[in-house]
């Protein structure tokens, strides 16, 4: 029987058996309450938890009636936090084609419909309304993507800083854990706390009334108004923003709203070794709250509840990924006593059937790797690390991989070790024969190839033309021919019988529809039959979403294909499917 103690509380019963009569903070999440380290407002709850606060989580709040579940925990003492949940409500929604989802799997059962569009911006203005005077702070990647102008692609049109329209006082973007902490340190050292005593925090976004600063070190951007008038001038901002996340120094970054001004500090420092163990210890039951438990699974759990994430951030760079703009291309790694930790832990919980689904994260293959002079790291603001081509002070040596694959499938109770996360085999494939050595690449692949494919291995090439793969910032498609090669050779070898499953991206800018037919007529000869494939999404705050909005390549200035007609879009997915003609 679970102890419901051992949960953060939901419901104001809850609150009565820990003899609270108040919270200090409320989070608002769009997702259901799964208390496990993969989802953001279970780390959070725990931080707080952690740093003496009271702290209770409102899950999936119904919006649509009389507002009950936004009253019933009260005003907290503090302030509400509100999340969209892990993704997007709008990518959570709606398909490339803007046809509603029917599905949802962050909710039990797999249902639609328990969450609002723009969820964040819903329950905060909401809670707005309810308690006028509470302090709200924004976070999460729905958040974190939208905090300044952006492109909407359901709307199909640029929208202000999403602090702009959701009434908040503060937003936290990218990763959260180093921001509350200073949110609660603030409270901790003051009793009247006023918005403005944020404002100095870094990773804190805000708006001021003022059009001056006190601190000079900051870039502007072009004003909501002039990003309205000028698809050029929304564009020039995407490389402003851009370089200023990838400087070792960045500077704030400002942007005038109407009569607003938008603040967005620089991040804070990545999260060290340590504090990323640190996280990982947080004393979490790694099982959804028990109030779902006649509602039926939650896929997103289902999906994660025997995996390990060893890494955070992703020096890839890809033009359509959120993933670096949020968790920074900064590879921070826990150690591995705390992996093995959490893997003997897994092979404990009563759902565990032996087999770990996935030691990854971001890529399953960026493990420890860092610059070799991290003084030459210092001065490069590069998005990518491997794009177009493999930085040479780059230590993507995968030995610390193979040591960790050895140790974990010794713990009792591990049968089978399977790599679910995304390969970068561009980081594989090395012509230079010293580095291939050096950085074991080879036998990376064969222990990788033997030992933990459950047989199928899912890389992602994208697409097989070299000027789409190269506007996506990816490899060119000879490089996966290389490592086809490869996988090919050692299936051979040891008389494996598993498969390579490329995944691929329809839509994309660039692509059109002979692009397309090239693409599938490049699969047929390789005898491949796409299944793991999708059309376009433009989300907020990438290079791809700018490009499709304006029509261009911010950097070139060149004109870029863009299919934007859904008629179009519909074609180009259905030519991964030509065995099906």
């Amino acid at each position: 029987m679970i102890d419901i103690k051992s949960f953060l509380p939901v419901t104001k019963k809850e609150m009565e058996l820990r003899n609270w009569d108040y919270v200090d903070v409320i989070l608002i999440s769009g997702d259901a309450y799964i208390d496990h380290p993969s989802f953001g407002i279970a780390i959070l709850g725990r931080i707080i938890e952690q740093e003496g606060f009271r702290v209770a989580i409102l899950p999936q709040p119904n919006w649509r009636d009389d507002l009950r579940d936004f009253k019933k925990l009260g005003k907290p003492r503090l302030f509400f936090g509100i999340s969209s949940g892990s993704m997007d409500s709008m990518v959570n929604h709606y398909t490339a084609g803007k046809r509603l989802r029917s599905t949802d799997a962050y909710t039990p059962g797999n249902v639609a419909g328990f969450r609002p569009d723009y969820a964040t911006k819903v329950y905060s203005q909401i809670i707005r309304k309810l308690y006028p005077d509470a302090l709200i702070v924004l976070g999460g990647i729905e958040a974190s993507m939208r905090r300044f102008v952006h492109y909407d692609y359901w709307a199909n049109q640029l929208y202000p800083s999403i602090l702009y329209s959701s009434k908040a006082d503060l937003l936290v973007y990218g990763m959260g854990e180093k921001p509350i902490r200073s949110i609660l340190n603030v409270f901790k050292q003051k009793e009247n706390v006023v918005p403005q005593d944020f404002h100095d925090l870094p990773q804190i976004a805000y708006l001021t009334g003022n059009n001056k600063l006190k601190d000079t070190h900051y870039v502007s951007l072009n004003s909501y108004k002039a990003c309205l008038q000028s698809k050029e001038k929304f564009a020039d901002d995407f490389i402003v923003i851009e370089k200023e996340f990838n400087r070792n120094d960045p500077r704030i970054i400002v942007q005038a709203i109407d009569d607003k001004l938008l603040v967005v500090n620089p991040p804070a420092t990545p999260l060290s070794e340590q504090e990323l163990d640190a996280v990982y210890d947080l004393p979490f039951t790694r099982l959804p709250h028990p109030k779902y438990s006649k509602r039926g699974d939650i896929p997103a759990f289902v999906m994660i509840n025997a995996s390990v994430n060893i890494h955070r951030g992703c020096f890839g760079g890809c033009s359509f990924c959120t993933i670096a703009a949020h968790q920074g291309k900064i590879i921070v790694s826990r150690s591995e006593k705390s992996i093995l930790k959490e893997i003997k832990c897994i092979a404990n919980m009563p759902y565990f059937k032996g087999h770990l689904t996935d030691l990854g994260g971001p890529s399953a293959n960026m493990y420890r790797m860092k610059g070799q002079n991290e003084d030459l790291c210092k001065k490069c603001s590069k998005p990518s690390c491997i794009f177009p081509n493999v930085c040479n002070n780059l230590n993507f040596d995968h030995q610390p991989l193979i040591n960790l694959y050895k140790k974990a499938v010794e713990i009792e109770g591990i049968k089978k070790i399977s790599i679910g996360s995304g390969i970068r085999y561009d980081l594989l494939i090395s012509k230079d024969k010293q580095k291939s050595r050096d950085f074991h690449l080879n036998e990376y692949i064969d222990l990788l190839l033997r030992k933990h494919v459950s047989g199928r291995l899912k890389v992602a090439p994208e697409h097989t033309e070299d000027h789409i793969v190269k506007c996506m910032r990816k490899p060119l498609f000879s490089t996966f021919l290389d490592f086809k090669k490869k996988f090919d050779d050692i299936n051979l070898k040891y008389g494996l019988q598993q498969q390579l499953i490329p995944y691929f991206i329809s839509s994309h800018p660039a692509c059109t529809l002979t692009d397309m037919n090239l693409l599938s007529e490049k699969m047929k000869r390789l005898r491949y039959y796409p299944e793991q494939v999708q059309d376009f999404t433009p989300t907020p705050m990438t290079l791809s979403s700018t490009i499709f909005y304006s029509g261009m390549d911010p950097y070139t200035k060149k004109k870029v294909y863009c299919a934007i007609d859904m008629n179009e879009k519909k074609q180009q997915k259905k030519m991964f499917f030509y065995y099906r003609r």
